[in-house]
């Protein structure tokens, strides 16, 4: 028996995008969410209550989806949970045939995975790794304009990994790719699922090593150094990207290193 059967966590999922209400994921019994809920998969827990992913979604209109990013603001653990939910519902969206014979998949009963009926192999969900870093220069950070940041924000250096690539050269060749700029003493810093669609985010911290702003103007529009005093709009508080900024602008204050 699942613990706290009767209120649960529903992700019901719309072409990538998450019903919401007031902004939250539904709280409530499965009475409640006044639709079919036959299909429920469990993707986790959050606080001992159970997050289900509804397999397949009716009865609510176009208006009452939203993007995950609007759960961004509230508590990591289940944006994570509501992330896992839009990764599956992308597995069934981009995975639909088998790659070995060619048959058709099928969620499989068991585990969260794709299976094939014909050769009775088993495809699980595809999550594309990436690297985000931030570049230190004494006390400024390197940050970088987007063209699908509408809104002007600037954020740290992002890319997806390449097939043979650590992901410390990965950090090393994008930074020189869309800057122009070579960086040395690259340490982890943490990770974060991003599901949007299915990546997982690699976080890194970097030193500049030399050259200056050249900006890729096919992936960017621009690129500075900025200080915590000259502080564009920046990534939203939640992301990873958020994280790097904050804690390297905190580092630079205190004259302290990584």
């Amino acid at each position: 028996m699942l613990k706290n059967e009767n209120q649960a966590y529903w992700c019901v999922i719309r072409n990538g995008k998450l019903l919401l209400q007031k902004g939250c994921l539904p709280l409530c019994s499965s009475e409640q969410l006044i639709c079919s809920t036959v299909t429920k998969r469990i993707v986790g827990y959050f606080n001992t209550i159970p997050v289900y992913w509804l397999v397949a979604e009716t009865d609510f209109d176009d208006a009452s989806f939203f993007s995950l990013r609007l759960l961004l603001s509230g508590d990591s653990a289940l944006f994570a949970l509501a992330g896992r939910a839009i990764q599956l519902a992308y597995m069934m969206q981009s995975q639909r045939f088998c790659c070995h014979c060619g048959h058709k998949l099928q969620l499989d009963a068991n585990v969260l995975a794709m299976h094939c009926s014909s050769c009775d192999s088993i495809h699980y969900p595809r999550v594309s790794p990436c690297i985000i870093v931030a570049v230190r220069r004494g006390n400024q950070l390197l940050l970088a304009q987007h063209p699908r940041h509408k809104t002007g924000m600037y954020t740290v250096i992002a890319g997806f990994l390449e097939p043979g690539e650590t992901a410390e050269q990965c950090v090393a060749r994008e930074v020189l790719e869309e800057t122009g700029i070579t960086v040395k003493n690259i340490r982890y810093f943490g990770s974060q699922p991003w599901a949007f669609p299915s990546n997982l985010m690699l976080g890194f911290t970097a030193d500049y090593a030399g050259g200056e702003i050249k900006p890729d103007y096919e992936e960017l529009t621009d690129a500075i150094w900025a200080t915590a005093e000259q502080l564009p709009e920046v990534a939203p508080v939640g992301t990873i990207a958020r994280q790097l900024i904050d804690t390297v602008l905190e580092l630079n204050d205190q004259n302290e290193t990584y």
